[in-house]
């Protein structure tokens, strides 16, 4: 599977979906299944049984994952599609590749 090229932090803007346009931060990346867990979107209820005397059993509003195809990283106010430059440097004979995300909007560099 590729990479993905959004991070944990980032701030993104959902596309498509009940919650499109909706903005939030990301808080759960999951590489495997291409899926994001996005601060305040796709809230579902859950029924939560208690399971020691300290968590509280009854009805518990939490975000749910949805698909990374479905958010757009924000960069200066804007939604961007994000691209990866890559760059070899030689350092006392040894190469070193640095990888760096670009706003493909403008070219500014995200990291």
């Amino acid at each position: 599977m590729a990479k993905l090229k959004i991070k944990k932090n980032d701030t993104v803007r959902v596309i498509s979906g009940k919650d499109k346009g909706k903005e939030g931060k990301i808080l759960v990346v999951d590489q495997e299944n291409a899926r994001v867990i996005v601060e305040g979107v796709n809230m579902v209820t859950k029924h939560m049984k208690q399971t020691n005397a300290e968590n509280q059993a009854g009805i518990v509003h939490k975000e749910a994952p949805i698909d990374v195809s479905n958010v757009m990283l924000v960069h200066d106010g804007k939604v961007t599609r994000v691209g990866i430059k890559t760059e070899v440097k030689t350092v006392d004979g040894k190469e070193k590749v640095t990888r760096t995300r670009y706003a493909k909007s403008n070219g500014d560099v995200i990291d």
